[in-house]
């Protein structure tokens, strides 16, 4: 896959001047992309607490139920129950490999699904980097993503939650989705950013499905695991920050890893399939002297 990358700058600053901005836009080919390989993995966290009840939790098993029908042959999955502690609905451990069988033996699991417990969100994501994990060992570049629902805030204590976020950054990607009106924004929103996915909001229960089914779409159309824009600046400059404006605003700065002499990398967040822009601010140098590359990361 080839990406086009433009990078635009003030070409006319005064000397003396000790800061350059950048604007980086990197642009995916427009034809359509492969279908991913069968090493990717999809997993389904869906908030089966006492708050789901009633209209939410039908909703919920509808929408599992049209994720699971996007899940595209020999993909593997995962399906997970989430209350005070989180529960692998199918397959009972492990993956299941994506066909006609899975699929329907796992929409069946789900519509047995009832609402009762608390919530625990880091628990619920510490059983997903498991299986995560675990699928990685046989496919260790593959694509993993997972999909999370809640209509209501985490009873975790906050360090406890936070550690548990920590603990499987790098390992799946995460879009979160927040139904009716009692979540949180800001713990859905740490758990996207932290996971490099996104959030929304889906204020009636009866949406639910068709969100779902537009988040595996695209979930699905992925073919990179991950990748990454490389800078390089000279001895005498510093990146003072790069931030991520478009598809969605993320601040990469704290995310960088050292890739080489002068040169380090920066994750692209849901930047696999569309277009990604970053701003890249240096204190002492001029931004033709950076030079921005996207390699594929995994």
């Amino acid at each position: 896959m080839t990406f086009t990358v433009e990078v635009d700058q003030n070409s006319y600053l005064p000397a003396g001047v000790g800061r350059v901005d950048a604007i980086v836009t990197v642009q995916a080919p427009e034809t359509p992309v492969a279908a991913p390989a069968a090493d990717g993995l999809e997993i389904i966290i869906l908030d089966c607490s006492s708050s789901m009840y009633g209209d939410r939790i039908s909703a919920a098993r509808r929408a599992a139920a049209e994720a699971i029908a996007q899940v595209r042959d020999g993909v593997a999955f995962a399906v997970i129950a989430g209350t005070a502690t989180a529960e692998q609905v199918y397959p009972p451990t492990g993956t299941a490999t994506a066909g006609g069988r899975t699929r329907a033996e796992a929409t069946a699991e789900v519509q047995r699904l009832r609402a009762n417990g608390a919530t625990a969100i880091g628990t619920w994501l510490t059983l997903a980097g498991q299986i995560a994990d675990g699928h990685g060992v046989d496919h260790p570049g593959g694509v993993r993503h997972a999909i999370l629902l809640t209509d209501g805030q985490n009873g975790e204590r906050v360090a406890v939650f936070q550690s548990a976020l920590d603990a499987v950054v790098g390992r799946f990607t995460c879009d979160c989705r927040g139904v009716g009106t009692d979540w949180r924004v800001d713990e859905l929103r740490a758990i996207a950013s932290a996971l490099l996915g996104t959030v929304d909001i889906v204020a009636d229960p009866a949406d639910l499905a068709a969100d779902f089914r537009a988040v595996m779409a695209a979930a699905m159309g992925k073919t990179l695991a991950d990748l990454a824009l490389r800078l390089w600046t000279p001895r005498t400059a510093r990146v003072k920050f790069v931030k991520q404006v478009a598809p969605t605003i993320e601040d990469l700065t704290a995310r960088r890893t050292e890739s080489g002499n002068l040169r380090g990398d920066y994750p692209s967040v849901r930047g696999v399939r569309r277009a990604a822009t970053t701003t890249c601010a240096s204190s002492s140098c001029r931004a033709s002297s950076a030079s921005p590359r996207w390699r594929r990361r995994g």
